[in-house]
């Protein structure tokens, strides 16, 4: 769409108000553009769509009415929509000029970039990646002029019939037969379009097509399967690039090629979202349960277990039979019960609670659970430990009256962030979701509720953000947000008040006056799950773990076969202090030895030659390379005891 030059004919003034609180007086009929030039030149230049009163309008729209205006330019990120929605009209113009019996069926916008999926006869290849961009790049340097056009919906079908897009012309029979339709026309091409246009091509040349993968019609796997490609755009090269290299770096941290250089977990086919864990995965698995084990013992839980399946009527009681079936692994049994096996641990843990009499003396009680659970995610959503079918949760639920709502939420905000600090997240995002429309509870419950959570937040002179409206329908809860190494932020721990499964399940304590009242329950998890807290660590430490953590501690070494049994003297008295750790005796160069075990992350490297042998002694580097020194034997395995000692845990 270029720049018009069309004069300013029309005598009728208008006024807008622009977010500095100073006037613009213009005459009506005088496009957005012409605005944005009488405002100043660098904004005409960078504008990329305005904003009337809140509604998004594009520039080459004629000024109509007074208001609220607000020239979004290319320094804004709210510019970022309209160029990547510009990309996608870009991207399917190509693939259709390129592939003409491609068909087109939708685009959408990501978080940080696009994706359009296509039906093709044949798979895009990275050649065909390469062609299509240099098509979009090639569009972009000719910055021909996109047409918008209002139609409506029957008109917009008959288009894209006429053209053979069947996707395009099933989508639109499914919404209101009143609604109109935006089309965009970019020489012979045509799409619809949604949102404001991009005023000129040239905002469009910061992208970049990443890859292609392929996809199903309407995320079902009967359905057809689609080839998606996916890129990415931003307003400045130097976004772009900056992104790119986040990018690059995120792909070298990435968990799942990181498990298979440590030997540490693989997935399986036949058992998609099942985790197969590796003694040396799994040896950082039990560590984390051993950690949050003590944690939690200091803290006064009480560790339970619930079984992994059970039967139906329990999961009708809490509800998830009838809203969250589909998630859920089910099985009927010869004599004709209905058995799931538990996508989550509250049921479990309120019949715990239910079993026996409880007086208010007995409050708080906290429990403490790693549960098994298995959840139906869809396989296309499947993500290495990110994202799995079968899990184990950190689970705690606490059971209290309202009056200790607020203490037990200080505690465990201590708690949480002891916790993340202790694994290296020293920025934590907190959230807080509040009442929603509908909701169960009075306003004064809720009141409580939520004054408690943001009490216990004041108390800790914590900074949060607030979610109107997004809590639960049976209570407000927090969030914890981490960020990574390289900026990323990783939703994790939550803390969710609940005054629904204790109705459902008719739970009570014995108050001071003898009445049954309801206690308030609190669920609480840190890691959320361990699959995925172990996938996260994996990445923000690029598989460098704390010593503590990594599942091999200390590699011993020897420089010819003469050491070796001086090298399991070594390992023995290492061993009797507890640390985890392996001999390599390959016949080898010690050199390409100490660089295989550097490359495995393994902590520190203790080297035998004769003159250590000898002396009694060892020569420990670290995995930066760093010597320690020789050491008498002794001195080795106690300085390294010291550096792989849990984080202290301790009552405050």
């Amino acid at each position: 769409m270029k720049m018009s030059e069309a004069p300013i004919t029309e005598s009728e003034p208008l006024t807008f108000t622009l977010p500095d609180g100073s006037l613009k007086h213009v005459r009506k009929g005088a496009t957005l553009q012409n605005v944005a030039e009488s405002i100043g030149s660098s904004v005409a230049k960078s504008a990329v769509y305005a904003e009337i009163d809140g509604k998004c309008v594009d520039l080459l729209e004629k000024a109509k009415n007074s208001g609220k205006l607000n020239i979004i330019t290319v320094f804004d990120e709210e510019a970022l929509g309209p160029i990547r929605r510009g990309c996608l009209l870009l991207l399917a113009a190509s693939v259709k000029q390129l592939f003409p019996s491609a068909r087109m069926v939708e685009g959408q916008l990501t978080k940080e970039g696009f994706y359009y999926d296509f039906a093709v006869d044949k798979p895009f290849t990275r050649d065909d990646l390469g062609m299509i961009e240099q098509h979009m790049t090639s569009l972009i340097a000719e910055n021909p002029p996109i047409i918008k056009e209002q139609v409506t919906r029957a008109q917009a079908i008959d288009c894209f019939e006429q053209r053979g897009e069947k996707f395009k012309s099933t989508e639109l029979m499914e919404i209101l037969a009143d609604k109109s339709v935006t089309l965009c026309h970019l020489r012979q091409f045509t799409d619809g379009f949604n949102g404001p246009l991009v005023p000129d091509l040239r905002f469009l040349k910061n992208m970049k097509l990443l890859n292609v993968s392929g996809a199903y019609w309407r995320g079902e796997a009967n359905n057809v399967q689609l080839q998606r490609i996916y890129g990415t755009a931003w307003a400045s090269k130097k976004q772009l690039d900056g992104w790119l290299e986040k990018t690059a770096e995120a792909e070298k941290r990435d968990h799942r090629k990181l498990g298979r250089e440590l030997d540490l977990f693989h997935f399986q086919d036949n058992a998609p979202g099942a985790v197969f864990w590796h003694p040396r995965g799994w040896t950082i698995f039990q560590s984390l349960i051993a950690y949050m084990r003590s944690r939690h013992e200091v803290a006064g839980y009480v560790e339970v277990n619930t079984p992994d399946v059970m039967d139906r009527s329990l999961w009708e009681i809490s509800g998830h039979w009838d809203n969250y079936r589909d998630h859920m692994f089910t099985t009927q049994t010869e004599d004709g019960r209905n058995f799931a096996l538990k996508p989550m641990n509250c049921p479990g843990a309120v019949s715990l609670f239910k079993y026996g009499i409880k007086s208010y003396r007995d409050l708080p009680v906290r429990l403490s659970e790693f549960g098994k659970d298995h959840r139906y995610e869809p396989s296309g959503s499947l993500h290495g430990l990110l994202r799995v079918r079968h899990f184990t949760q950190d689970d705690a639920h606490i059971f209290c009256t309202l009056q200790q709502v607020e203490g037990e939420c200080k505690s465990i905000l201590q708690l949480v962030l002891d916790i993340y600090k202790q694994f290296g997240f020293e920025e934590v995002a907190i959230k807080l979701s509040t009442r929603p429309e509908k909701r169960m509870g009075s306003d004064a419950d809720w009141d409580r509720l939520e004054n408690a959570l943001s009490a216990s937040l004041e108390a800790q002179g914590l900074q949060w953000s607030v979610n109107p409206g997004e809590g639960a329908f049976y209570g407000p809860k927090l969030e914890f947000v981490l960020r990574d190494a390289i900026g990323r932020d990783w939703q994790c721990g939550t803390l969710q008040v609940d005054m629904n499964l204790p109705e459902r399940f008719d739970i009570g304590y014995i108050a001071e006056d003898g009445s049954t009242k309801r206690p308030v329950m609190l669920h609480r998890a840190l890691f959320g799950s361990l699959e995925r807290f172990t996938g996260i660590l994996l990445e923000h430490y690029v598989g460098k773990l704390p010593a503590w953590l990594s599942p091999v501690q200390a590699v011993v070494m020897t420089i010819t076969d003469k050491q070796h049994h001086y090298a399991e003297q070594v390992l023995k008295a290492l061993r009797k202090k507890g640390l985890r750790c392996e001999a390599d005796l390959r016949n080898e160069k010690i050199g390409f030895i100490i660089r295989e075990q550097t490359l495995a992350r393994i902590p520190f490297l203790l080297i035998v030659g004769d003159a250590e042998e000898n002396a009694a002694r060892v020569t420990v580097r670290d995995r930066t390379g760093r010597c320690m020194g020789t050491l008498l034997l002794n001195e080795a395995a106690d300085a390294i005891k010291i550096c792989c000692q849990p984080p202290e845990v301790h009552l405050d």
